[in-house]
Formats: structure tokens, C-alpha cells, sequence
């Protein structure tokens, strides 16, 4: 044994059990949670012999600090057969505890369970709320999902919509600031990726934006009409040219629907796609480090087959690494069509800049009702310049996005 090995080896009689930053591990479950695997630093870490962990249930480890909420959301998402990253606090045999970070995914016959130590701020902020959900569950008698609900409220008031990007965002936060930890250069992959997301991100405060300013253009040919109304019989080209305008909302309205609003809205998509990416991304770096250091260890169990293990985490690797590669694939795909959408609508605009232009003839042809029509083409000018300005933003934004995927 190294003098690294005895140094880790050498446990506190209270407090955190030793689980250096440097290092990761992994365990395999059947469908029902129990433990079919796992490997070295998993049995140092929870100080259980082989013969004590294989064929026990996984919560043999469960800390009752836990709140039920959180293994409630674990479940949901892995029956419904995704992965899905969390904190959790675990349980040594000797009655110290462990933090980890770990992402769940479904393998053959089960799941495996990679983790890592956590140390970014996010970290601090989980396990202030996981002991107020704790106390909330003993003190109010909360059920697990009731429980998991609370949890949710907490992650929505952080600005995540759900659990997913939130636990997304926690892995990110947690490579990086061990890449740090490490002084390890920061990972382009992951940092790439979470420029993408805050792209994405302004995506859809624009797409909002669009939206309430598209909104607020519908009552100009209403109030061309009117005007049309007032001046007749000489009212006429201004009510052709409302009818024209209205027909060209009418079809920017059905643009709108197609393409921005909606969960299948192309800006809805693109975000999707690179949480999707970013977490994909996360998860094969740790199981692509718990392969690497399963091939490294020479220790072994003789009940278990560590060659077929190996085989697992590089099935698993391989696999995780092509759901990246698609994940990419289809935020660019994503990202191309919002570009090519906005150029649909840039050119509808083309159309409405013409009809202001008459709409300006008109009002230097009709001074007694100048003033007022003069007034909406004003307002018809803003709308247009304001649109424009957003569609040429989330332009450069998808554009950004797609240069990263390069």
C-alpha cells in the first residue's frame, strides 16, 4: 500500500469520511436498487466489506439527513428511464458521512451511480435547503412528494424552470469549480456549453419580447380602418391599405405560432437541446474518469467479474459520448432554423415597410386627417425598427451558438 493510500485509509472516528477531490466511483444496481458493483474507492469510502454491500440494497448508505423529496425525484426520473444528477449525503458503516454529487443512468438490468466530491458555492446553498426540507418532513409530516414539490418551489425561485436544468446547471458548477480545485485548465467543453445556455437563454427573453411587441402592433388596422371610416369616400386607399396590413399581421401571426410559440417553437427547442448537451456532456466526463480509474485499480473482488464492469462503464462511455455528439448535432440544427426563420420574417417586414411608405403618401394627400395618420405610421415605425433590432439579436445569438458547435 502507497503512503497516498494509507493517508486516505487513515479515517477520523467522526465527521466526513475521506473522499478526495482528485477522486471518483461508481456502483451498479438492478431495477429495484440493489447493488450488483462497484468498485474500490466506493468500498474505501463507505468502509464496507464486499461481502456486506453486494446484494444489499442501496439505501444500506442512506444518511437520515436525506430528505425523502429528493429520492422521490430520483425515482420519478429514473422509471421514466432518464438520468439524473443530484446532491446526496450518504452514510459509512462506521457512521461517518459523505457528500457526493452523482448522476444516475440506466444501464442493462438497472443503473449505475457515478459520483464526485462536491465544492462549488452551489453546494453550500443545497445543504441549507436539503436541512430545511428535513425538518419540514419530520415537523409537518410532509409526504415524499409533497416533500419533492417543496424542493421544486425552491429550484423555480433560483430562475430554473425545472429540476433538470437545475441539476444541469449543479454539474456544470461542480466539473468546473473541481477543475479549479485541481488547477486543472477549465474544460472547453463544458464552459462552450454553458455559453451556449446563456445564449439561449437571451433567446428567449427575446423571443418574450418579440412577442409583446408583435402583440401591440394588432391594433393598427384597427385604427387604420377608422380612420378610413372618417374620410370617406377619399378613405378608400387607406382601407386597401389596412385590408393589406391586416392580411400581412395575419400571416406574421401564423409565423409567431409556427415558430415561437409553443413547446415545439423552435427557441423552446434550442434551450432544451443544450441542457440536454450540457448535462450528456457532464456525465460522460465522469464516467469516462470512473473507467479510467477502474482500469487503473488493481485490487478486485473475487465474487466480482471487474473485466465485465470495465466493459459496462466503456458501453456506457461510448454510448454517453454519441448522445453528445447528437445533442450538438441538434442544437445547431435547432439553432440554423431559428436564423432561417428570422430571415423569413425580416422579409415579411420588407412587405409592412411598404405599406408604411404608402400610408405616408396618404397622410401628405389627405392633410385633414394627416395628423392622426401620421400619428400610427409613427407607431407603425417604432414597432418595425424595435422588431427588426430583436430579430437581428437573435440572429447573432443563434449564430454564436452554432460557431461554438464547431
Amino acid at each position: 500500500m502507497s503512503f497516498q493510500d494509507r493517508r486516505i485509509e487513515a479515517r477520523p472516528s467522526t465527521g466526513e469520511a475521506p473522499f478526495a477531490l482528485n477522486e471518483v466511483f461508481f456502483s451498479r444496481t438492478d431495477s429495484r436498487g440493489v447493488i450488483q458493483a462497484g468498485n474500490y474507492v466506493f468500498k474505501r469510502v463507505a468502509n464496507y466489506e464486499w461481502e456486506e454491500l453486494i446484494g444489499a440494497p442501496h439505501k444500506i448508505i442512506r444518511h437520515p439527513d436525506m430528505p425523502k423529496g429528493v429520492f422521490q425525484l430520483f425515482w420519478d426520473t429514473l422509471n421514466a428511464g432518464d438520468s439524473i444528477g443530484a446532491y446526496v449525503k450518504n452514510k459509512a458503516k462506521d457512521g461517518l458521512y459523505y457528500w457526493v454529487f452523482a448522476v444516475v443512468v440506466p444501464c442493462d438490468g438497472g443503473f449505475l451511480s457515478a459520483r464526485l466530491s462536491p465544492s462549488s458555492p452551489q453546494f453550500e446553498e443545497i445543504k441549507a435547503i436539503y436541512s430545511e426540507l428535513q425538518q419540514a418532513e419530520t415537523n409537518e409530516d410532509l409526504s415524499p412528494e409533497e416533500s419533492a414539490e417543496k424542493l421544486l418551489e425552491w429550484i423555480r425561485s433560483k430562475g430554473f424552470e425545472n429540476y433538470h436544468q437545475f441539476a444541469t446547471h449543479a454539474l456544470s458548477e461542480e466539473l468546473l469549480a473541481r477543475d479549479a480545485g485541481l488547477d486543472r485548465p477549465k474544460d472547453q467543453k463544458i464552459t462552450d456549453l454553458r455559453k451556449m445556455m446563456s445564449n439561449a437563454e437571451v433567446l428567449v427573453e427575446e423571443t418574450q419580447g418579440l412577442v409583446k411587441d408583435f402583440d401591440a402592433m394588432h391594433t393598427i388596422p384597427h385604427n387604420l380602418r377608422v380612420i378610413a371610416s372618417r374620410i370617406e369616400p377619399s378613405g378608400g386607399p387607406v382601407t386597401v391599405l389596412s385590408q393589406n396590413y391586416g392580411a400581412m399581421s395575419r400571416e406574421m401571426s401564423d409565423w409567431f405560432a409556427a415558430h415561437v410559440m409553443g413547446e415545439n417553437s423552435n427557441f423552446n427547442t434550442i434551450k432544451l437541446a443544450v441542457t440536454n448537451s450540457l448535462f450528456v456532456e457532464g456525465m460522460t466526463r465522469i464516467l469516462n474518469e470512473c473507467h479510467e480509474q477502474l482500469n487503473a485499480e488493481k485490487r478486485s473482488y473475487e465474487k466480482l467479474n471487474m473485466d465485465a464492469e470495465r466493459e459496462v462503464l466503456n458501453d456506457l462511455v461510448t454510448s454517453e459520448m454519441e448522445r453528445a455528439r447528437k445533442g450538438v448535432e441538434e442544437v445547431d440544427h435547432e439553432a440554423e432554423r431559428i436564423m432561417r426563420a428570422c430571415q423569413v420574417m425580416h422579409r415579411q417586414f420588407l412587405g409592412l415597410s411598404s405599406t408604411r411608405v404608402l400610408c405616408k403618401i396618404e397622410s401628405a394627400r389627405l392633410p385633414e386627417s394627416g395628423e392622426t395618420l401620421s400619428d400610427i405610421i409613427d407607431q407603425l415605425g417604432v414597432f418595425q425598427e424595435r422588431i427588426s433590432r430583436r430579430l437581428d439579436d437573435i440572429t447573432k445569438l443563434s449564430n454564436e451558438i452554432r460557431m461554438m458547435d464547431q
